[in-house]
């Protein structure tokens, strides 16, 4: 049976670019490439940083939990009593990477944050597409 006080829910959108792993990366954790598709941030790409986005509406506080270049960046997302763990992989296939996310952590009594999550990444990862297709 499950508890479901504890009980979490998550986000995960997939896709398959035709785009190098070393590339997605760069746009994942390079500040600049960031501000294009998701939002302004002051990002390191090492473990246990601290780093924040910024958007009009607010700030987001992160920490970086795992990394692994080309393969694998998890961090923490904490904003407005949201805290939750946003995870990227990226595997490589014959025709470029596919690219997984999911932000886990939110809670059933949270419903505002899950459907701004649900209506937010996939218009971020269009923004990612575009900022892929433009760089060189």
């Amino acid at each position: 049976m499950t508890d479901t006080a504890t009980e979490t829910l998550s986000v995960v959108i997939e896709r398959d670019l035709a785009h190098p792993a070393e590339k997605i990366w760069r746009a994942l954790t390079q500040p600049h490439l960031m501000a294009e598709w998701l939002m302004k941030t002051d990002f390191e790409p090492q473990k246990d940083g601290g780093f924040s986005f910024q958007a009009e509406w607010g700030s987001v506080e992160c920490r970086v939990l795992e990394i692994e270049a080309n393969r694998t960046l998890a961090y923490s997302w904490d904003a407005n009593g949201l805290k939750s763990v946003v995870t990227w992989t990226l595997t490589p296939t014959g025709a470029g990477t596919h690219l997984r996310m999911e932000q886990a952590g939110f809670r059933p009594d949270q419903p505002q944050f899950l459907g701004g999550a649900r209506a937010g990444w996939p218009r971020f990862f269009d923004n990612l597409e575009h900022v892929l297709a433009k760089a060189a």
